[in-house]
């Protein structure tokens, strides 16, 4: 994790160091050369200040979330200009470096602002710039009953982050109006407290599927990113987050499941606790949750973290034919755009976002209902998951 850290830090000195090129072309005055580096230092000084000092600072979500917005806003549109500037120093490498072209950095500077702009529009109108993606998943298994049959699946709302209740009214619309047959929320309803939702629980008891609404923890529900004065009181607003599911109208399901029934035939839905890899909680039991369930039975997990599907998913002795997982938000920060798929998450998480197929077994990402640490999304919005599955007389490879 630490030298992925340092990777990213590296790129963005490179991206400064080659944008500073393109500064100095286009501009002699000393003073704006003084203000470019100064506005660095103090960013990456509070950046360094941040990660030996984070166990003194008392609101350090808060804290960080700004030095990532900063970042974004002042690093990331200087990375763009690396490709240009490398191109323009090949050909100036055989024509004994000329000094740069002006009108080369003037595009350098134009391209910069509109990415500039493209994450203003994501720090302020992203955050409820909702999407609706959908699959349809094919099953040589599936019981006949259910071909065809819909899955709305939301996850991350983070509640602490939400402000806009007119933003958030409109996921919500979109999500009842996908008509699915199920809703599944995979986890991370607040960021740390239960009191988080309390402003929007009439809100989120308004989403309807004629199959249930079900769902399951993720790693921000257990409270274990603040400060507690008492290990009762954190215990207490777990319990607290727990009854909040069951007042806005879904199932809770702690390392247990369901069965769903349709014209006398069944599926398994699956829930379990929070399982991650680096360091979070692995609460989750495979085991516990599909011990009384058939063997033959079609199985659909919910697990907040996808990193549960490669380190225990998989290969479990039991045949989970589709898992539904979130907790990366797409990092809230990539590029997706003509099938073309990018975040920095992807060097942390091997499945981040979307649809994945190992073994006869699906996985689906989804990006997050809401947002939290950086104040909106950039590139990767917010997703309303719809899944149809389909019988069919061969799985699709």
């Amino acid at each position: 994790m630490a030298q992925r850290l340092i990777l990213i830090l590296l790129l963005f000195l490179i991206g400064d160091i080659y944008f500073y090129q393109a500064i100095i072309t286009l501009f002699s005055n000393p003073l704006i050369h003084v203000i470019y580096w100064l506005i660095d230092i103090v960013v990456l000084g509070a950046i360094i200040v941040t990660i030996f000092l984070r166990k003194r600072i008392s609101d350090i979500q808060r804290y960080a979330s700004g030095l990532i917005t900063a970042m974004l806003l002042i690093f990331i549109p200087k990375l763009f200009s690396v490709p240009i500037l490398l191109l323009e120093d090949i050909g100036r490498l055989f024509r004994s470096f000329p000094p740069r072209n002006f009108y080369v950095s003037e595009l350098v500077a134009v391209l910069a602002g509109i990415v500039f702009l493209a994450i203003i529009f994501g720090l302020t109108r992203g955050r409820h710039f909702y999407r609706v993606r959908k699959e349809i998943l094919h099953f040589s298994d599936l019981p006949e009953a259910f071909d065809g049959f819909t899955i709305t699946q939301l996850s991350d709302i983070h509640s602490g982050s939400l402000s806009n209740i007119k933003g958030v009214q409109k996921g919500i619309d979109l999500a009842n109006a996908q008509n699915s047959d199920l809703l599944l929320f995979t986890g991370d309803l607040v960021n740390n407290m239960a009191s988080e939702m309390d402003p929007w629980i009439d809100l989120f008891t308004t989403l309807k599927a004629p199959y249930g609404k079900y769902s399951v923890l993720g790693n921000h529900d257990y409270g274990d990113y603040t400060k507690w004065s008492s290990t009762s009181l954190k215990e207490a607003n777990l319990m607290r987050v727990k009854e909040i599911h069951s007042e806005i109208g879904f199932k809770l399901l702690l390392n247990e499941a369901v069965l769903l029934h349709k014209h006398g035939q069944r599926i398994a839905l699956v829930g379990v606790e929070n399982w991650g890899k680096g360091g979070f909680h692995q609460f989750g039991n495979l085991n516990q949750a599909t011990a009384a369930i058939p063997d033959d039975s079609f199985k659909i997990l919910m697990s907040h973290d996808p990193s549960h599907w490669d380190a225990v998913t998989v290969d479990h002795a039991k045949h989970v034919h589709l898992t539904l997982a979130g907790h990366t938000h797409g990092m809230q920060f990539g590029i997706e755009l003509f099938g073309f798929k990018w975040s920095p998450i992807q060097y942390f998480y091997k499945q981040w976002a979307g649809l994945y197929q190992r073994d006869g077994k699906f996985l689906y990402v989804n990006r997050g209902f809401g947002y939290h640490g950086l104040k909106g999304r950039v590139g990767v919005w917010p997703e309303i998951t719809v899944l149809t599955l389909k019988r069919s007389t061969e799985q699709l490879e």
